[in-house]
């Protein structure tokens, strides 16, 4: 029987250049309208008993091609635990191998995070006592921007995630948020949602994320590169939550996100925006150092390098946020391959991890905001 191998499913993205033998060449196909590509979701039929090496022989023209060297590709024979396969990286070559034992493989960049899986999260977590649910606005495509509210606080945090859709680890991280939040049984939520109301955009980019996108929506445009000027044309998934978000006010927000390089979870925030004051960038700083002392799947070394003052994008959510509300704003960044200071050689970073980090999240800010 011969090898079949598919991606015409949500989020799937892969194009077969050749098969000979044992070795395939694959090509990732660039966002629509769009130079970007480096995410990855394809189907394996046929193969079983077989030892495969797969060669995604554009990588070297992808986004991030300098954060190949040292990943891992993911497998899965079920869709639901997703290990670590043998990969490398030379020559503008990805190339990983596997043995499969199944009738039926996936491989993707990372565990992907698909619209019905979204669809689910939200039927859950919207039939939960205490939960709000609204389409705040529709993207290109139609798709619902789901909005979910919870708590009664007077202080007003948004958590958000999946601007950039091929970052799949992000709506991991909400769903950890999202269940943590609404578990009877729990204290930390229980006082948490009487000192905060919480306003969360589990996946703000649904186009991108069906068409099996990087970083672009269905214009190919950046949804974290509008916050300054989104428009309803460019960028509908920035302007509704924008909107929504002058009328509750912002006082402290996480934008969840996943880095291609760097193997460790960290957060950017917002020095050099025209508001700066030491004060504010104080508690960004106090908050990252509480984080880390509470987990080890959390650091502070890595991270971005800072803006210069008054050299901040304002495009950028982040700094929008931080700028336009005062707000303790932030940008979680988890990595598609490990947190090297907790590595797990089997899975990476995980699904599961990135849950538990959301857990870890709502833990700090339930101690730091006394």
């Amino acid at each position: 029987m011969s090898i079949s191998i598919n991606a015409a499913f949500d989020s799937g993205n892969i194009r077969v250049v050749a098969c000979q033998g044992d070795v395939i060449d694959l090509e990732i196909v660039a966002d629509h309208l769009s130079d970007f590509y480096q995410w990855f979701h394809f189907r394996v039929a046929g193969a079983r008993g077989r030892t495969l090496t797969f060669r995604i022989i554009n990588a070297g023209g992808a986004a991030y091609a300098f954060g190949w060297p040292g990943y891992r590709a993911r497998m899965s024979t079920d869709r639901h635990a997703w290990r670590q396969v043998d990969t490398g990286y030379a020559d503008g070559v990805l190339t990983f191998t596997a043995t499969i034992d199944s009738e039926l493989a996936w491989f993707a960049y990372f565990a992907p995070y698909t619209l019905e899986r979204h669809d689910d999260l939200v039927a859950r977590i919207a039939a939960k006592p205490g939960v709000a649910h609204r389409e705040l606005g529709q993207s290109l495509d139609g798709r619902a921007i789901d909005y979910l509210t919870l708590g009664s606080g007077p202080r007003q945090v948004w958590a958000y995630a999946r601007q950039h859709p091929g970052e799949s680890m992000c709506e991991w991280f909400m769903e950890g948020l999202l269940e943590r939040l609404t578990d009877p049984g729990d204290a930390i939520p229980a006082d948490l949602l009487a000192r905060f109301t919480f306003h969360c955009v589990p996946n703000m980019n649904p186009d991108g994320s069906y068409r099996g996108h990087l970083r672009t929506n269905a214009a190919g445009v950046n949804l974290n590169r509008e916050w300054h000027a989104p428009t309803a044309e460019r960028s509908p998934e920035v302007l509704c939550v924008r909107n929504r978000m002058d009328e509750t006010g912002v006082d402290i927000a996480i934008d969840v996100h996943g880095d291609e390089a760097i193997p460790a979870n960290f957060i950017a925030g917002y020095e050099g925006i025209p508001n700066w004051t030491d004060e504010h960038g104080a508690r960004f700083t106090a908050f990252g150092a509480a984080w880390a002392a509470a987990t080890p799947d959390f650091q502070t070394k890595l991270g971005y390098p800072v803006a210069a003052a008054g050299r901040a994008n304002l495009a950028m959510s982040t700094n929008q946020v931080a700028n336009r509300f005062g707000a303790l704003a932030m940008t979680l960044e988890m990595p598609f391959k490990d947190h090297d200071d907790n590595a797990d050689p089997e899975f990476g970073w995980s699904p599961e991890r990135s849950k538990r980090l959301a857990h870890g999240w709502l833990e700090v800010l339930a101690a730091f905001e006394r």
